[in-house]
C-alpha cells in the first residue's frame, strides 16, 4: 500500500472507507469490530468518538494496534451499587 489520500466514515454502509494512492480500497466494518471488541456502554462510546472525531486513529488503532487493551485503558467500567 501506498499513501493515504482519504479516510472517512461511510454512514450508509457503517464502515470506515480507506482509499489508498495505489487505487487500493479497504472498507472497516464498524459493527463487526463493535461486536468482537465492545464489552460495555463506555466502551461504546469511546469507540464512537475516534469514528467520528479522530476516523484516521480509528483505522491505525484497528489495523495496526491493539483496540481491546486501549478501550480497556481508557474506559473506567463500574458497576452500579444499590
Amino acid at each position: 500500500m501506498k499513501r493515504l489520500l482519504s479516510c472517512e466514515f461511510n454512514f450508509d454502509a457503517a464502515c470506515m472507507e480507506l482509499k489508498f494512492s495505489n487505487g487500493t480500497m479497504i472498507a472497516i466494518d464498524t459493527i463487526a469490530v463493535e461486536n468482537e471488541i465492545v464489552d460495555n456502554v463506555y466502551q461504546r462510546s469511546e469507540r464512537d468518538y475516534l469514528i467520528y472525531n479522530a476516523p484516521i486513529a480509528y483505522t491505525d488503532l484497528i489495523l495496526n494496534g491493539n483496540p481491546e487493551a486501549y478501550l480497556k485503558a481508557v474506559t473506567q467500567y463500574k458497576q452500579f451499587e444499590s
